[in-house]
C-alpha cells in the first residue's frame, strides 16, 4: 500500500507563486499545519518504502522428504509451529512431505526452491549436492566418525563456508538439522567386509558420489527416489539399501525383506533449514529474525530426536531393530579399515570437486574435535 501526500489548498499555491525568490511568505496557521503534514508524509514514504509496499502471502509452502513419522518431518512441523508463534501469525507455513511439490523427485528440490516453486525447505545435504557441490563433503565415505565430529563441522568454520556456498545459489540457509548416520541393510546375508557386498544390488540416492562409493566396494548401485525404493526392495529388484536407523524403523524396511543390517556409520546426513531468497527479502527484519530463531530451535530439537536411542547410553533403537528379527552386524576396527581403504580413492577424487580448502578445513576441525 502506498500512502498519499496531502497537497496545500489552491490559495496557498497561488500565494507561493506570487512571491519572489527571497521573499518571506506569511502563511496562515492552517496553511502551516497542512505544509507540515505534507512534509511528514513525504518523509515517512522516503524512510520506509519496504514496509509500505510489503506483502505477505496467506500461506508459505515448506518441503520435506519425510513426514512426521520421522525426526525429519517432525523438525519441519516444529519449525512451522514456532514461526507462527514467533511472528504472531503473520507467517503461516504448510508442510508438503514426500517432496510432493516436485513430484517426489528429491534431486529437483533445491532447483525448485531457487525458482520459487518451494518457499521453505528442510532438506538433505545429499539431495542438494548436485546443485551445491560443497554439500558433497558430508557424503565422503568414512570422513565423519561420530556426532562430535558432525557438530564440529556444522557449528564451525566448515559450516559457515557451506552456508556461504548455499547463499551464492539464491537460497538463504538458517540452521542445521540431522537425518543421521547411514547404515546398510540387505536381504541376502551379513556384511562384515567389502567382499560380502560383491555383485549385490543396492538402492542409492541420486548422487554420483554414492555410485562411486558403492562401485569401489564391489557392489552394483542403482539410483532411485525413496518413493521407488520400497517397491524395488519388496520385489527383489534390488538387494539392499542404506539409510539412518530412524528411517529403517519408521519406513518398516524390515517388512520388505531387509533382514541383515550392518552398523558401519559410513557417513552422516545433515539437514538444512532454508528459505527462498525472494520470500526472505519480502519479510520485515523482525520477522526474518523470528524465522531464523525458530529454525535454530527446531533444528536443535530435531537433532535430539534423530540421535535418540542411538547413543552409548541409550541404544533402544538398535534393540528395536533386533526385535524385528533383523541380524545386526558390527564390523570391528580391522574390518572397517578394509572399507575405508577401498573408498579412499573416492574421497581423493571428490575432494577436487568439493574444493580442497573446504575438505582440509573439515579434516582439521574433525581432528581438533577429538583432541
Amino acid at each position: 500500500m502506498t500512502a498519499s501526500v496531502a497537497h496545500p489548498p489552491a490559495a496557498f499555491s497561488r500565494r507561493n507563486r506570487r512571491s519572489s525568490g527571497c521573499a518571506i511568505i506569511q502563511e496562515k496557521p492552517l496553511q502551516k499545519s497542512l505544509f507540515a503534514l505534507a512534509a511528514a508524509a513525504a518523509l515517512t514514504l522516503s524512510i520506509t518504502p519496504a514496509v509500505a509496499e510489503q506483502k505477505y502471502q496467506p500461506e508459505y509452502r515448506l518441503s520435506t522428504v519425510l513426514g512426521t513419522a520421522f525426526p525429519w518431518g517432525k523438525g519441519g512441523e516444529r519449525w512451522a509451529e514456532l514461526v507462527k508463534e514467533k511472528t504472531q501469525g503473520r507467517i503461516n507455513i504448510k508442510m508438503y512431505p514426500g517432496t510432493s511439490l516436485v513430484a517426489g523427485d528429491q534431486t529437483r528440490e533445491f532447483t525448485a526452491i531457487r525458482q520459487g516453486v518451494i518457499d521453505l525447505a528442510v532438506g538433505s545435504s545429499i539431495n542438494w549436492s548436485p546443485q551445491v557441490k560443497e554439500l558433497n563433503l558430508f557424503s565422503l565415505p568414512f570422513l565423519v566418525p561420530d556426532y562430535r565430529a558432525t557438530d564440529a563441522l556444522t557449528q564451525g568454520e566448515t559450516g559457515k563456508m557451506i552456508f556461504k556456498a548455499i547463499e551464492k545459489n539464491g537460497v538463504v540457509p538458517l540452521a542445521w538439522g540431522e537425518n543421521g548416520f547411514r547404515e546398510i541393510s540387505n536381504s541376502k546375508h551379513e556384511i562384515k567386509t567389502p567382499a560380502d557386498m560383491k555383485g549385490m544390488k543396492f538402492r542409492v540416492v541420486g548422487s554420483p558420489l554414492f555410485n562411486d562409493t558403492f562401485t569401489a566396494l564391489g557392489a552394483n548401485p542403482t539410483q532411485m527416489s525413496w518413493a521407488d525404493a520400497q517397491p524395488a526392495l519388496a520385489s527383489g529388484a534390488v538387494d539392499g539399501q542404506e539409510n539412518p536407523i530412524s528411517v529403517f524403523l519408521g519406513a518398516k524396511i524390515s517388512t520388505v525383506g531387509q533382514k541383515y543390517l550392518t552398523q558401519w556409520g559410513y557417513m552422516n546426513d545433515p539437514l538444512i533449514f532454508v528459505v527462498n531468497r525472494r520470500v526472505w527479502e519480502s519479510w520485515s527484519k523482525a520477522d526474518q529474525d523470528a524465522v531464523r530463531e525458530a529454525a535454530i530451535q527446531a533444528g536443535k530439537e530435531e537433532i535430539a530426536l534423530a540421535r535418540k536411542g542411538l547413543t552409548a547410553t541409550d541404544n533402544s533403537l538398535w534393540k528395536e531393530v533386533e526385535a524385528q528379527n533383523v541380524k545386526v552386524t558390527r564390523p570391528n576396527a580391522v574390518e572397517l579399515e578394509q572399507f575405508k581403504k577401498l573408498t579412499q580413492p573416492v574421497r581423493e577424487k571428490w575432494a577436487k570437486t568439493i574444493g580442497t580448502d573446504l575438505v582440509k578445513k573439515a579434516e582439521a576441525e574433525i581432528a581438533a574435535s577429538h583432541k
